[in-house]
C-alpha cells in the first residue's frame, strides 16, 4: 500500500488506435516511454480517457496485460476493470490481477443504478480480488457516492483510497480521516494536493504536459504555473474528456488521426484555440510537440 500511497502523478492513459479500428500497440508503448521518463508514478489502463468503455473486454485486458508485463517494473499499473455488472466487474477484475496488474480502478454502477446497499454489495465484492482505487465521478454515472455510502468501506484492507471528483472540499473530508484520495480533477489538481492534503491527481492533462502535472504535484509554491495552465485546463475539458486531448495529439502528431465513434475530433474555431494556447508553451514540454492545422478531412473515424 505505501507505494499506491506515495503514487502523486497517475496519468490515465491515452490508447492510440490504427486506421483499422485496434490498438496501436507501438505508438501505446511510445506514450508510455514519454509518461515514465516525466516521472509520472502510475497509470490508468483503459479509463474513460484511454476509451476502455469503447474497447472490448478481450482487447481491454490484452492492454492490461501488455502493459505490466513490459512496464509493470516501472511504473504502477492500474487496470480500469469496473462495470456496472457486478459480475463482469468481478470477472475482469480476476483476470487482471492475474495479468500483472497492480491495482483495479473501480467505478459505481452508471445507468443501472442501484440502491445505498447495493453500492456496499457491489464494491464489497471486488474490494475482496485485489487493492483497488474507487472512482467518484457523479458527472458521469448520475450519483454520487458520498461519505454516507462508503464509510462502512472507507478502511477495507484493500481499499487504497478514492479517486475523487466531487472538489477539495469532499477530498479533505476523506484525508481528515485517513481515506487516500486522488483529485479526478485536473483544475482543482494543485489546490488538492497543497490544500486539502490529497495524495495526487489522475491526470488527463499529464498526457500532454506530464512534466507541467510532476512539477504542480511536487511545488506547493507553483500557483503561478498552475495559474498559467487555466485556459488549457478549460480547453482539454471544452467537449467531453478525451475529445480535446484525442484532438490534440493528433493535431501534434502524437498519435494517428484516428478517432473511435460516437467521439468526434473539435471543430476547426476549437482546434485553433487549442493551437494557440500550445503554442505559447515550449514545445519540448509537450508530448508531441506543438500543435499543427489539420483540416477537417485530416481525421477518421472508425466504429
Amino acid at each position: 500500500m505505501n507505494q499506491f500511497k506515495s503514487a502523486s502523478l497517475i496519468t490515465a492513459i491515452k490508447t492510440p488506435f490504427l486506421p483499422s479500428g485496434e490498438i496501436d500497440i507501438t505508438t501505446y508503448d511510445a506514450l508510455m516511454e514519454v509518461q515514465i521518463a516525466a516521472g509520472v508514478d502510475g497509470i490508468v489502463v483503459g479509463g474513460t480517457t484511454g476509451e476502455g468503455h469503447l474497447l472490448s473486454w478481450e482487447e481491454h485486458l490484452m492492454l492490461i496485460a501488455h502493459s505490466s508485463h513490459k512496464f509493470g517494473d516501472r511504473i504502477l499499473i492500474i487496470g480500469n476493470t469496473g462495470s456496472n455488472n457486478t459480475k463482469e466487474a468481478i470477472k475482469a477484475t480476476k483476470h487482471g490481477f492475474a495479468m500483472g496488474m497492480h491495482a483495479a480502478l473501480q467505478i459505481n454502477p452508471y445507468y443501472g443504478r442501484t440502491s445505498t446497499e447495493g453500492l456496499r454489495a457491489h464494491f464489497s465484492k471486488v474490494l475482496e480480488i485485489g487493492p483497488t482505487f474507487i472512482y467518484n465521478v457523479p458527472g458521469r454515472t448520475g450519483q454520487d457516492l458520498t461519505p454516507e455510502i462508503l464509510k462502512p468501506l472507507a478502511h477495507h484492507e484493500n481499499l487504497i483510497g478514492i479517486k475523487e471528483c466531487a472538489g477539495d472540499e469532499r477530498i479533505a473530508y476523506w484525508e481528515s480521516r485517513g481515506v487516500a484520495c486522488w483529485s479526478g480533477n485536473d483544475d482543482q489538481a494543485f489546490t488538492s494536493r497543497h490544500r486539502s492534503n490529497s495524495h495526487g491527481v489522475i491526470s488527463v492533462t499529464s498526457n500532454i504536459l506530464p512534466g507541467y502535472m510532476r512539477t504542480l504535484m511536487d511545488d506547493a509554491n507553483a500557483s503561478e504555473l498552475n495559474e498559467s495552465l487555466t485556459d488549457v485546463f478549460d480547453w482539454l475539458f471544452c467537449e467531453p474528456n478525451p475529445i480535446a486531448l484525442n484532438t490534440a495529439l493528433v493535431m501534434n502528431g502524437a498519435v494517428k488521426p484516428v478517432f473511435k465513434l460516437p467521439y468526434i475530433a473539435l471543430n476547426q474555431e476549437q482546434r485553433q484555440q487549442g493551437k494557440a494556447l500550445f503554442d505559447a508553451i515550449k514545445k519540448t514540454d509537450i508530448v508531441g510537440g506543438h500543435l499543427k492545422d489539420k483540416s477537417d478531412d485530416d481525421f477518421i473515424y472508425v466504429a
